[in-house]
Order: C-alpha cells, then sequence, then structure tokens
C-alpha cells in the first residue's frame, strides 16, 4: 500500500512564485523554493536561518499570499502566511513582490520591529551590514505613529568576547539555537515573557565556549557585536579577504573572512552566501571556533585566497573592486587581427569600389567618384572632391 502511494506521488511539485514556475522536491518551504529563483522574488528572513534547526516563524517579515494552495485544492488560503514555515504543494500559486496585501503586511511589521529599536546606526559596529537596515530601507516608512517610551534594559557582560546590547534585539532566537546546536552546553536563552523579554545568562555565568563567537555571525542586527572590533572602524572601509588556515578545533572548518584595513586584520568572521547566512562545506555548515575568531589576528597566521564575493549593490562593496568587466572584442580575432574599423573595406568581394580606394580610410563620406560604374555612361569619372561638390551622390547641376 505504501509503495502505490508513492508511485502515485509526483517526484517534484511544480509551484509558481510571481509568475515564475519551478519544480521542487516535496517538504521545500516557500521561502528555499524562493531562494533557488533569487533576486526580489525571495522573501526577506530575520529569523529564519537554514543552517539552524528550528528557526523561523518569529519575525513574520518573510510573509507571502498563496493565491492558490495547490492543483488539487486552487483555493487560495485566507491569511498571509510565513514562507519559512509553509511547505509548497504541487500546483501552488504564491504572491510575493506582486501582490500589495504583502507589501502593506511587511511594512507592518517592519514598523513593529522598529518600535523599540533605537536608531542608532551612526554608532553600531553593525552598520553596513545590518539586515534590518536593509529591511527599513525597503520597507520603513519616515515617523513613527508610536508615542510611547521605548524599552530600555541594564546592560550585562555576558563574556569577554560579545557585547550584547537587548535594546537592539528583536527576539529571533538565532543565538540561543546555535548555542544549543553547535556547543557543549548554552548558557543562555530569554528570560521574562512580553515586553520584558530579553536575552540574558543564568546567573553569575559568562558565554566561552569554543563557539560563542558564532552568535555575532547569526544576529541581523547589532545585538551581539564583537568586542575585539568594537568602535574600531566601518566595515566600508576595510576589504574582505578569504582565508583558511589548519585549525585543530574539532568542528571549525578553518576557513574565514579577514577584514583588512591595509595589512591590518581588524576582525575575523565566518565565511557568508548570498542570505546572509554562513557558508557550508562538504554539506556541513562552516562554523569557525573563537580561536581562530578572536586569536589569530595576523595576515602570517592565514592562507589567503582573495578577495571576498560580495554584492555591488552592498555600501561595503563600494569601490572596492573594479568595473564591471567589459566582453573581450572577438571580431578582431576572427579576421586575422583587422581592426572592426577596417571591415567596411569589401572591394576584394564586392568590387564595386575601385581597387585603389579603401571606403573605410576616406576622411568623407563615400560618394560616386569612389565606385565602378556599373553601365558604361561614356561620361568620365570624376574624382571624390569634385562629385562632393556637385551635391549629393549621382546628382548632378
Amino acid at each position: 500500500m505504501a509503495e502505490e502511494i508513492k508511485k502515485e506521488l509526483p517526484a517534484n511539485f511544480k509551484v509558481t512564485i510571481d509568475n515564475i514556475t519551478i519544480e521542487v522536491a516535496p517538504g521545500t518551504s516557500i521561502l528555499t523554493a524562493a531562494r533557488q529563483i533569487g533576486g526580489d522574488v525571495t522573501p526577506p528572513a530575520m529569523c529564519y536561518y537554514s543552517k539552524l534547526e528550528g528557526s523561523g516563524g518569529k519575525c513574520r517579515t518573510c510573509l507571502v499570499e498563496v493565491a492558490a494552495g495547490s492543483t488539487a485544492d486552487p483555493r487560495p488560503m485566507p491569511k498571509l502566511v510565513a514562507s519559512c514555515r509553509t511547505g509548497v504543494m504541487d500546483g501552488m500559486i504564491v504572491k510575493n513582490i506582486t501582490s500589495d496585501k504583502v507589501t502593506d503586511a511587511r511594512n507592518g511589521v517592519v514598523e513593529f520591529l522598529l518600535l523599540n529599536h533605537p536608531l542608532d546606526c551612526p554608532i553600531c559596529d553593525q552598520a553596513g551590514e545590518c539586515h534590518l537596515q536593509d529591511l527599513g530601507y525597503d520597507h520603513g516608512k519616515e515617523g513613527t505613529r508610536y508615542e510611547f517610551a521605548r524599552r530600555t534594559f541594564k546592560k550585562e557582560d555576558i563574556g569577554a568576547y560579545i557585547q550584547l546590547h537587548m535594546t537592539r534585539c528583536i527576539l529571533c532566537y538565532r543565538c540561543t539555537y546555535i548555542a544549543d546546536q553547535i556547543t557543549e552546553k548554552r548558557l543562555h536563552g530569554i528570560v521574562d515573557r512580553g515586553d520584558h523579554a530579553a536575552i540574558s545568562t543564568y546567573i553569575s555565568k559568562a558565554i566561552d565556549n569554543d563557539f560563542s563567537g558564532n552568535m555575532i555571525d547569526v544576529c541581523p542586527v547589532g545585538a551581539l557585536t564583537d568586542k575585539t572590533f568594537r568602535f574600531k572602524n566601518r566595515v566600508w572601509f576595510t576589504k574582505p579577504v578569504d582565508a583558511h588556515r589548519n585549525c585543530e578545533t574539532p568542528g571549525c572548518c578553518g576557513k574565514a573572512t579577514l577584514w583588512l584595513r591595509g595589512d591590518e586584520v581588524f576582525r575575523v568572521t565566518a565565511r557568508k552566501d548570498q542570505w546572509g547566512e554562513v557558508q557550508s562545506y562538504d554539506g556541513k555548515p562552516g562554523w569557525i571556533c573563537n580561536t581562530c575568531r578572536f586569536d589569530k589576528k595576523k595576515t602570517s597566521d592565514w592562507q589567503l585566497d582573495g578577495l571576498t564575493s560580495i554584492s555591488r549593490h552592498s555600501v561595503i562593496g563600494a569601490n572596492k573592486y573594479k568595473v564591471l568587466d567589459v566582453p573581450k572584442e572577438t571580431i578582431r580575432g576572427v579576421m586575422s587581427g583587422r581592426d572592426p574599423k577596417l571591415l567596411m573595406d569589401i572591394h576584394n568581394i564586392s568590387e564595386v569600389n575601385k581597387p585603389e580606394v579603401d571606403l573605410s580610410e576616406l576622411n568623407r563620406p563615400a560618394n560616386s567618384g569612389d565606385f565602378k560604374h556599373a553601365i558604361p555612361t561614356g561620361e568620365p569619372d570624376k574624382t571624390g572632391d569634385e562629385e562632393q561638390n556637385a551635391g549629393f551622390l549621382g546628382r548632378k547641376n
């Protein structure tokens, strides 16, 4: 019976997102399917992280409209759904940027995220690579309708390497997931409830495990920042370079991005993909240990692999890379080295113009005096200058 059901199920599901149809494997979420298309079709995500199990479903920035549930049941879903938590069905039709409902809802979500978030981008180390900053530019409004005092928290020391700014936290839970899944013992979590909810450590505890620095990489805002990089430089003034080293710490991939200013290494981070998530190697996330991140701050400690690939739309990539490459000229190669501007010299083939006249080398428009007469007229050929003085081509006074 199970085999018969398995045979009836299609190998792949066809899903249409913003009028673009692709095939994905059963069990794929709408967000993952949209990422396969890429570009503006992909909904933003502040809490979902594909490398962390259980993430997603908290920030609601990835809401989409399902205009048709499936081929079997083409009815639309009554409300917007979180694309990171909703699986695709065969024949599903999804609207993201083509839906006014989604745009309006996303604007409202961003307004809620910014209710208590301090507007301290000029002094925040996350500025320039902050996902909330990008989201605010795309969907934020000029003002706020919030008239009450923003929530504030007492400063708390959670370790020697990580600075916690709880006023900037949007409670995406990424840092707690990463502590659960890649460290031996989690020492922090979410305390209190509702408007008082905050990230904190257990009483008199500090975060000091070997992979705690990865909490900085997964934080989408400036709530968790690198103390060793604090107020030292702006990210757009540094140059990201891929590098690797043979790290002996179990679980560390040894592949990182160095952020340089000249030859000085200002900080070390894990390598990230186009979605802002840590890259995978051999099917595993490329987490790095605290030794690589905080202790190896010299270029001599690393083997440099080359410039990090940064989107040209990112402020980090501004003025760092050469302009767009112009396609190589192939005409000269197929024409035995002849320059393209000489290709008008066709007299060897057409036998129309005079053999001693090269049309492409004329410093004036070609006229009848430069060509052979196909039908003899009995009149002598005029020189080019005489013909040019006579008026238009073939016209006589």
